[in-house]
């Protein structure tokens, strides 16, 4: 009978230290972080995938997406 007792005066022992470690804290006073700068989109030559114009790669006709569509917009070109 001591025993369970002594297990119960544990557990709420346990029981009440881990309510107040998970007591959610005051959320911190925090600058929204600034959007994300608008990018202008192109699309490819060859397939017309739409992407970011910092990420195309500029060649003869045009922007692509990949240097594989590039040269071959290009080889179709120069055989015309």
């Amino acid at each position: 009978m001591k025993y369970l007792v002594l297990l119960l005066i544990l557990g709420a022992l346990f029981f009440v230290l881990g309510a107040r470690r998970a007591r959610p804290r005051e959320p911190e006073a925090r600058t929204p972080a600034p959007p994300p700068e608008v990018q202008a989109m192109v699309s490819c030559a060859e397939c017309g995938t739409h992407l970011p114009a910092n990420e195309a790669l500029p060649g003869k006709g045009g922007v692509f997406c990949s240097s594989a569509h590039r040269a071959s917009f290009e080889a179709r070109q120069g055989q015309s």
